[in-house]
């Protein structure tokens, strides 16, 4: 589905560097058949000395033959990088958009009539191969590209397909999600600072309890709540515990955070 085609990246962050990584890791593609463009030289030798990919800081050169185009800037940016495009596509391309917020709809304009595109959401886990990412087709897109836009993403974690209106939801859940979880791990780290704990243990421990719980969650598909009961004795340190977070509005404060995250991706939509 990937051999032999030439997979161009547009943008060389983070998610740019974790796709490219999953693809070689996995053997679905060779680095000859990756191309990064970026405006940093400095990011860009980096990825070649890791990767063996090939660089670029000229986008129109970049794509020129490419089977499968990866929008991979900052959402803010595609406004400025797409229009220098227009002229250059090549013929039969895919366009994979990895970029929070913009709509098939809105990118589809800013691309030659008939292009088939796939919008994602990804989410940091993919650096470590263990991601989530909702995708969806746009106008033209067909089934075989759907697939190969999941075969490429599966390369660093799984894949669900949603209708497009869900990915707004997915950004809020999975896509923001881990920046949550890193909140929570931040502020249990601050109460075992404060309880003397030693740093090294605290993190293991912290690290390992919310690993722990979502294979918990997993694997015995029982809901979030059930699980939660169960580990709250009456009377007992939990139970303390959940009854704090409840003063203090930890968990609206966390459905409030959903809410905005969603109305933000809708924002950055322009729905």
């Amino acid at each position: 589905m990937l051999k032999n085609a030439t997979i161009t990246f547009i943008g060389a962050g983070n998610m740019a560097e974790a796709i490219l990584g999953g693809l070689i890791d996995s053997g679905l593609c060779t680095p000859e058949q990756i191309r990064c463009s970026d405006i940093s030289e400095e990011r860009l030798a980096q990825l070649a000395s890791d990767f063996g990919v090939g660089t670029f800081t000229n986008n129109v050169e970049a794509i020129a033959g490419a089977n499968v185009v990866i929008l991979a800037v900052k959402p803010q940016i595609m406004p400025a990088v797409l229009p220098g495009l227009s002229d250059h596509w090549p013929d039969d391309v895919l366009v994979l958009s990895i970029a929070a917020g913009l709509t098939c709809k809105g990118l589809e304009g800013d691309l030659p009539a008939g292009t088939r595109l796939v919008r994602s959401m990804p989410n940091t886990p993919a650096l470590v191969k263990r991601g989530i990412t909702g995708i969806s087709g746009g106008t033209h897109a067909t089934a075989e590209d759907l697939d190969r836009a999941e075969a490429l993403l599966r390369s660093v974690g799984e894949v669900v397909r949603v209708d497009e209106p869900m990915l707004d939801c997915v950004t809020a859940l999975s896509g923001s999600g881990p920046a949550y979880v890193f909140y929570l791990a931040e502020h249990l780290l601050r109460g075992a600072s404060e309880l003397n704990v030693e740093p090294a243990t605290a993190r293991k421990l912290v690290v390992e309890m919310i690993s722990g719980a979502a294979a918990l969650l997993d694997e015995t598909g029982l809901p979030a709540e059930e699980l939660r009961r169960r580990v709250t004795s009456k009377g007992g340190t939990t139970a303390a515990a959940i009854a704090a977070f409840d003063e203090h509005g930890v968990g609206d404060g966390l459905y409030a955070g959903v809410m905005a995250a969603h109305a933000r991706s809708l924002e950055l939509s322009g729905a």
